[in-house]
């Protein structure tokens, strides 16, 4: 690896602060350096392969739990060529079903959130249940063959879990539990549910869905498309661990990347990392090295002044990303007082486009909201890239994978030549493989 200078970042043991999060390096998988063929990224029969072996198998992310909180609420949310409503039930529990009425199809509600007593189709006002069960056909007897089989639309697996909601297109989909293990433990200490929604964002991006996870699961790009970063981030010292069907990296902030000389003076990345954590960079007086050890513990001193509790974090998590991603299509950068979730999604019908969606949730600061007022949940906005900027990293991103995605179909490309740091995107495409394998697809 050629960087300027080596750093050895040092972890906390979960018995010296936090009693959460596992930190300890797993084994990396043998997974071989075989090229990821491109075509899987464009290929119209590699998709359809997705969507009968993945898509349709996993459990996917819908939506927050606080979109739901009474009776009759409901998320409608679509996943390729599917749109599915997730409704709370009179009992407190979610139930899901397909969002389309059994007469001609219609769909009964769009994307977005609501609430129902019940679900009435728009053309003949068939009526359902919250749960799907129909309530009223009209006309009934001139259907001699009456209702259509089970008098209900066909019910789907839903759940929750760090007051997010989930759902599978898989009536035989595992518990979610099961599924989500171990990443449900690992990110429990944060606790989401004390987070509010503070940006609600989908974008129409020109690539495959896979190309947009591939970016974010791994950091060897930011001395590349991110240069601004390495004035705030370690990109070469992380740790990578694969589990299962889910994978992470660890990667300290605070600190300055050892491509880069050490500056003279604090980078204003690190200023504002400061100022937010609510120190004075003028009255920093160690070294530069000592910069993000020092927001730890101003943060573990002085946290409970903005109402933050950092008890089942350890000291890394204040300053650090742990960046994780559930498979296919949820990655979580996760922090003690933010959360910055993006859940990937692929276009119903063409390969070299996505939907690609940006939650971002914040804890409440206790020094600067005001109790009395009430808090609103962000208007989702949805546009095509290029209309509006997302900020400047992700917009660096956005700029870049239309021409990724155009250099996949170049005949000269056989496919990704991965390296160690990149490890991640090997483990994701592996467990991708590995579904496939399942339905018969080698």
């Amino acid at each position: 690896m050629d960087v300027k200078r080596e750093v050895k970042i040092e972890r906390v043991s979960p018995a010296v602060a936090g009693n959460g999060t596992p930190v300890e390096k797993v084994p990396d998988p043998e997974l071989g350096y075989d090229v990821i063929p491109a075509d899987r990224y464009f290929s119209r029969e590699f998709m359809a392969l997705e969507w009968e072996h993945v898509w349709t198998k996993v459990w996917l992310l819908a939506g927050r739990s606080d979109d739901m909180p009474e009776s009759g609420d409901y998320i409608c949310t679509d996943i390729g060529k599917e749109s599915v409503l997730i409704v709370r039930q009179p009992d407190g529990s979610v139930k899901a079903f397909h969002n389309v009425c059994l007469h001609r199809g219609n769909r009964l509600r769009p994307e977005g959130l609501g609430n129902a007593e019940k679900f009435q189709c728009m053309y003949h006002h068939w009526t359902y249940g919250l749960d799907g069960s129909i309530e009223h056909i009209p006309d009934l007897s001139s259907f001699p063959q009456g209702c259509p089989p089970g008098g209900r639309i066909q019910a789907l697996p839903a759940g929750e879990w760090g007051s997010f909601v989930w759902f599978s297109l898989n009536p035989d989909a595992e518990p979610l539990a099961d599924y989500l293990d171990p990443v449900n433990a690992h990110l429990s200490p944060y606790h989401f549910e004390r987070m509010r929604w503070v940006r609600d964002i989908t974008v129409e991006w020109n690539c495959n869905w896979k190309a947009s996870v591939d970016a974010f699961n791994e950091s060897y790009h930011v001395q590349g498309i991110h240069p601004q970063l390495m004035w705030y981030l370690d990109d070469v010292n992380l740790q990578i661990d694969c589990f299962g069907k889910h994978n992470r990296y660890l990667i300290p902030f605070g600190t300055i990347s050892p491509r880069k000389a050490l500056p003279s003076q604090i980078p204003p990345p690190i200023q504002f990392m400061m100022e937010k954590a609510g120190m004075d960079p003028a009255d920093y007086e160690g070294p530069m090295t000592g910069i993000r050890k020092a927001i730890q513990r101003h943060m573990r001193k002085f946290g409970h002044k903005k109402g933050r509790d950092y008890s089942e974090l350890n000291d890394d998590q204040l300053t650090d990303d742990y960046h994780y991603t559930i498979f296919p299509n949820v990655t979580l950068n996760t922090h003690a007082d933010d959360l910055m979730l993006f859940r990937q999604r692929p276009h119903p019908d063409d390969p070299d486009k996505m939907l690609y969606d940006i939650w971002v949730f914040e804890l409440p600061d206790a020094e600067k909201d005001d109790p009395e007022r009430e808090y609103r949940r962000p208007k989702h906005q949805h546009f095509k890239h290029g209309d509006k900027s997302i900020g400047l990293v992700l917009d660096q991103d956005a700029f870049n994978l239309p021409n990724v995605q155009k250099g996949m179909h170049s005949s000269g490309f056989p496919g990704l030549w991965i390296g160690d740091q990149e490890l991640r995107i090997r483990h994701f495409h592996k467990v991708l493989d590995d579904y496939l394998a399942k339905g018969g697809v080698q």
